[in-house]
Order: structure tokens, then C-alpha cells, then sequence
């Protein structure tokens, strides 16, 4: 993605399903800015990781199984929470493949939403990169309503 969003956006996938088996894909993803990645499964549904963001970092999101919540918020030029925005959130899922890309400059965080959710993290830096341009906030930083289920 070289034209990469200045906001969080999704790139759908799909699922292939025949008598052998599945295959799921995005397709339109490329992983030429990749530089590592890294998987995260929480041991409980109730456990928030957030928020965790960069200034110049750009991460990608895919959960591998089950679902979660991922939420991201814009971060300030000082790489502090912007107050008067409110946090999007994203409900990511195995059963419909996606990709969430967080752009350079948002804050992210995620809550599993079923047991056994394992969700897949592609970075655009180094580790070491990645510690330099490191912020972290509390999970309820934009407010603790930010990670509960919303019933229709």
C-alpha cells in the first residue's frame, strides 16, 4: 500500500470453501513495508490491551481466529491523545477476513471477543524503530465505554 490512508481502513478478504477445505485471503494486500509481525492471544475475553500508538509506525491488523474489538484513536503532534476525538471501533472477525490498517499518527488496542482469538500484527519498523516511537496510554484513555459490547 504505498497510497496508505491517513485514517484506520479495512481491506476486505474472503474464504474459499470446497470439499477439501478453506482457504482464507486479502488478496489486496502486499507486504512490501512489513518489517516484522507479531501474534497475540489474550487468556481472557474481559483482559483490554490498550492503547499502544506511533507517530511514524503503521500496523496492520488480522485476526487469525475468532473476533475482537479493535479500537484506535488519533494522536496529537506531541503523540498525545487528542481529546475532543472520539476513538473508532472495528469488530474483526475470522469468519469474514479483513485487514485493518492503523495509520502513522493512531493509537490502537484491542478485546477479544471469544475465547481462543488469536489476532496477527504487521508492523512497518523495527523493533527498534518501534521503541523509539512508542506511547502508551490506559485502555480507558478515551473513556472506558471504548470496549464494551454493544447490544442492538
Amino acid at each position: 500500500m504505498d497510497n496508505s490512508p491517513n485514517e484506520p481502513s479495512l481491506m476486505a478478504g474472503g474464504l474459499a470453501v470446497d470439499d477439501r477445505g478453506q482457504v482464507t485471503f486479502v488478496n489486496g494486500f502486499a507486504f512490501e513495508r512489513v518489517r516484522r509481525f507479531y501474534l497475540v492471544e489474550n487468556f481472557s475475553t474481559e483482559t483490554v490491551r490498550a492503547f499502544h500508538g506511533h507517530r511514524k509506525e503503521e500496523k496492520y491488523v488480522f485476526v487469525v481466529s475468532g473476533s475482537a474489538l479493535v479500537a484506535t484513536a488519533a494522536l496529537a503532534d506531541s503523540g498525545e491523545p487528542k481529546p475532543d476525538v472520539s476513538p473508532r471501533r472495528f469488530v474483526l472477525s475470522s469468519r469474514q477476513p479483513r485487514i485493518l490498517h492503523v495509520p502513522a499518527g493512531y493509537a490502537n488496542g484491542f478485546r477479544a471477543l471469544e475465547p481462543g482469538t488469536r489476532i496477527l500484527f504487521l508492523s512497518t519498523a523495527t523493533i527498534e524503530e518501534s521503541q523509539n516511537d512508542d506511547y502508551r496510554f490506559p485502555y480507558d484513555a478515551w473513556g472506558a465505554d471504548v470496549w464494551k459490547v454493544k447490544h442492538s
